[in-house]
């Protein structure tokens, strides 16, 4: 059997912020894992939908909960490239994830500076995993627009 580590999984939520940069969408992917089983992909489609919750996290979630038939997601982890902002982590908070993963903070809108008891007293987080290729992609997009 094998064993998935946290770089394979970050590896999968880049390959979705890459295809979000591709839309001109701000490069946020995320996957949500059960077991090591992808359930989820997402990234961020704000513009594409008008939208301005249609972030990947929560688009994952909700792909996640609707695949399961379940509205909680105790055994779950999700992968994101950048931290969630407060939006994402209260949203997280209430699907009880098991677990976030993320890359590089978001310094401006991250949960960890605004709200940082958003996410269920039993999520385990993870941070820095991938930390220049996820911090690299959003800076590489955002020096394209100015």
């Amino acid at each position: 059997m094998q064993t998935f580590t946290d770089d394979y999984f970050m590896k999968q939520a880049l390959a979705e912020a890459r295809l979000a940069a591709a839309e001109d969408e701000a490069p946020v992917g995320a996957v949500i894992v059960c077991g090591d089983r992808i359930i989820a992909r997402a990234h961020n489609q704000t513009e594409r939908l008008n939208d301005p919750t249609a972030h990947a996290e929560m688009l994952a979630i909700t792909s996640a909960t609707g695949g399961l038939g379940a509205k909680y997601l105790p055994d779950c982890r999700l992968y994101v490239t950048i931290e969630p902002c407060v939006m994402c982590a209260g949203a997280i908070g209430w699907a009880q994830l098991a677990g976030v993963i993320y890359g590089a903070p978001d310094e401006k809108r991250g949960y960890t500076r605004l709200a940082p008891c958003a996410l269920h007293p039993k999520t385990e987080v993870r941070s820095g995993v991938m930390e220049p290729e996820c911090a690299g992609l959003m800076k590489d997009f955002f020096k394209q627009k100015r």
